[in-house]
C-alpha cells in the first residue's frame, strides 16, 4: 500500500535551515506529482510546495525564495529544503500524494523555530 514517511524536522533557531525528507513506497513514484503541506497549532493544513513528475515546482507565496522542493526518483524520495526559518514556520510538515483518486498523507515531521 502507499506509504509516506517524513523525517528531518527538529528545533532550529530563527534564520536556520532544515532539510525535510519524505520516503515514498507502494506506488510508481516517478509517475506522480508530490506535495508538502504544513499545519501550525490551531490552524488548517496549508499547501507549501508541489513538484510535478518533470520536476517543475510551485510554492505558496509565504515560502517563495526560502523553500525549495526537489525529488529523487531513483530513491523514491521528495525533499523540502527550508532556509531562513521564521517562528511562523513552526508546524508539522506533511508529505502528500494523490494516487488513483485517494489522497495519501504521512504522519508528519515537526519543525519548531525558536530561540
Amino acid at each position: 500500500q502507499v506509504q509516506l514517511v517524513e523525517s528531518g524536522g527538529g528545533l532550529v533557531q530563527p534564520g536556520g535551515s532544515l532539510r525535510l525528507s519524505c520516503a515514498a513506497s507502494g506506488f510508481v513514484f516517478r509517475l506522480y506529482s508530490m506535495a508538502w503541506y504544513r499545519q501550525a497549532p490551531g490552524n488548517q493544513r496549508d499547501l507549501v510546495a508541489t513538484i510535478t513528475t518533470s520536476g517543475s515546482a510551485d510554492y505558496a507565496d509565504s515560502v517563495k525564495d526560502r523553500f525549495t522542493i526537489s525529488r529523487d526518483n531513483a530513491e523514491n524520495t521528495v525533499y523540502l529544503q527550508i532556509n531562513s526559518l521564521k517562528p511562523e514556520d513552526t508546524a508539522v510538515y506533511y508529505c502528500n500524494v494523490f494516487v488513483k483518486g485517494i489522497y495519501y498523507w504521512g504522519k508528519g515531521t515537526l519543525v519548531t523555530v525558536s530561540s
